[in-house]
């Protein structure tokens, strides 16, 4: 009996199931992330990198700080920004870090940073 043939299949098998599992990661990363979820559990998410999507339904220039407010159905987060603010009524994707700025009994107050864009 011949187990060339066979082990070299199974080397094939395996190069491909990495391959796929490399893709399955990569795609994962672009599935976006519900922002009902990150507020039903903002200590889950908190110091994550995340992608949301959703409807901008407001957008704030302060002295300190630009963000506005993305909601995508499940719920509403505030995105913290270098960019220049989206119009309200855009449809946006965002990919950014979750930050849970403070906790203090049932309340809570989470943002997202994103990701400055890439030059």
């Amino acid at each position: 009996m011949r187990f060339d043939g066979f082990l070299s299949g199974t080397r094939c098998g395996v190069g491909t199931l990495l391959a796929s599992a490399a893709v399955v990661a990569a795609c994962a990363s672009l599935v976006a992330t519900k922002i009902g979820d990150i507020q039903k559990t903002p200590g889950r998410y908190d110091g994550r990198d995340v992608t949301i999507t959703g409807t901008v339904s407001a957008s704030h220039n302060l002295l300190v700080a630009k963000y506005y407010q993305v909601n995508d159905g499940t719920g509403e987060i505030a995105v913290v920004t270098e960019s220049a603010l989206p119009k309200e009524g855009e449809h946006v994707t965002v990919k950014g870090k979750v930050n849970q700025a403070f906790a203090i009994g049932t309340a809570h107050l989470v943002v997202i940073v994103e990701e400055p864009p890439s030059r």
